[in-house]
């Protein structure tokens, strides 16, 4: 198991040199940005009303926002997807080292975004990977990744786990409050 984690390892070290943003990053005030992508994990309780909530703060703050969906749920024949096949990232979707297929990483990086929110609880390589490949200005996340990708980070206390939905709030106030 050791051999197979190390070479797992090598891929994805590979993968995030090739495509990891150099652009440098740092806390922005909300009326700096223009564009944001969130990313969100279908299999949380809150991710509708997480989902309306990025919504609303995208259109309150005039911010043209995309949000991307992790679904790494086992979906029989019978069962439909909940959320668009273009912003939804699949288990079929990721490499055999978990890299997500380029056409989902295009959109990633064809929308430039200003800010980075990952509502994702975690640190799988999946959420890196875009995480840290990502041009966006501001990053924001639940924990922070190997090599500091993240500006900010809105981390629960041990002893509770919070929705995204609960999280998503704590950004959204935490954002009130910078560059006033």
């Amino acid at each position: 198991m050791m051999l197979l984690d190390a070479i797992l390892d090598c891929f994805r070290r590979r993968a995030l040199k090739k495509y990891a943003s150099d652009r440098p990053t740092a806390i922005m005030p909300v009326r700096d940005v223009r564009t944001a992508i969130a990313f969100i994990d279908v299999e949380d309780p809150s991710f509708d009303a997480c989902k309306a909530a990025l919504q609303a703060f995208f259109r309150e703050n005039g911010i043209k926002g995309d949000i991307f969906f992790f679904d790494f749920r086992k979906i029989g024949k019978e069962e439909r997807l909940i959320t668009s096949i273009q912003t939804t990232i699949l288990r079929r979707d990721l490499n055999f080292f978990g890299k997500p297929r380029q056409e989902k990483v295009n959109l990633l990086l064809g929308t430039d975004a200003d800010l980075f929110i990952s509502l994702i609880r975690g640190t799988d390589f999946p959420i890196e990977f875009m995480a840290k490949c990502s041009r966006a200005r501001f990053k924001i996340g639940r924990q922070q990744l190997p090599g500091d990708t993240f500006d900010m980070v809105v981390s629960e206390p041990a002893d509770k786990v919070f929705s995204q939905e609960e999280v998503f709030a704590g950004v959204r106030n935490y954002l009130k409050h910078i560059g006033q």
